[in-house]
């Protein structure tokens, strides 16, 4: 057995412990769309991206994290649902022109200027008819909401992520805070998310 193979039966099998439920919004929204090429920036341990590639998706997972990168290889592997996992940062990293049918951007928490530079990055890389689809920790959840950054810097709303998508030439389908329940030892509270789908018109 190759080393590679030694470490991804290794990071396999202590994968089951892991948690692989993808995030509930994700799943309704991407669960409309017909499976194609997705790219998932900031997959962090891959729930998500294993799900996409589970329902048919040809995925490509990064995160900035080589211990996340080594976990969504050996999740994949495990439950033979492969996923492309790479090692770039969400901020700088740049996908080929017109190559991916569904962009995700799940709870990136990031401010002001890097998600600007992050959405100019990445929009290009959306094909014709594709979709962005952004979900996060919103601004209300702050004051209004449970968990999530306690910085402001890295909140936002869906109008503002809106209002930069559009400008990048998308045509915003969905923009709206919604709500999470989350579970804990005393009993559920209640988070305060965002979610923002748009897509690149046909041509």
């Amino acid at each position: 057995m190759t080393d590679a193979a030694n470490w991804v039966e290794r990071h396999a099998a202590a994968a089951t412990a892991w948690d692989i439920t993808p995030n509930q919004f994700v799943v309704a929204a991407c669960g409309r769309l017909r499976p194609g090429t997705a790219l998932d920036v900031g997959a962090g341990e891959g729930a998500n991206a294993i799900w996409l590639a589970g329902r048919g998706w040809r995925v490509t997972a990064l995160d900035r994290e080589m211990v996340s990168v080594g976990r969504v290889q050996a999740r994949s592997a495990l439950l033979a649902h492969p996923v492309d996992a790479i090692l770039a940062d969400a901020i700088n990293y740049r996908p080929r022109p017109g190559s991916f049918d569904l962009i995700l951007l799940a709870y990136l928490d990031l401010p002001e200027p890097q998600w600007r530079r992050v959405l100019a990055n990445c929009v290009p890389g959306l094909a014709s008819g594709g979709t962005v689809l952004v979900v996060g920790h919103d601004a209300s959840n702050l004051d209004s909401g449970w968990g999530g950054p306690s910085d402001p810097d890295l909140l936002t709303t869906p109008a503002h992520l809106a209002g930069l998508i559009t400008n990048l030439g998308l045509e915003v389908r969905r923009a709206e805070v919604v709500r999470r329940e989350v579970a804990n030892d005393v009993g559920f509270h209640t988070a305060l998310d965002h979610i923002v789908e748009a897509a690149r018109p046909a041509t």
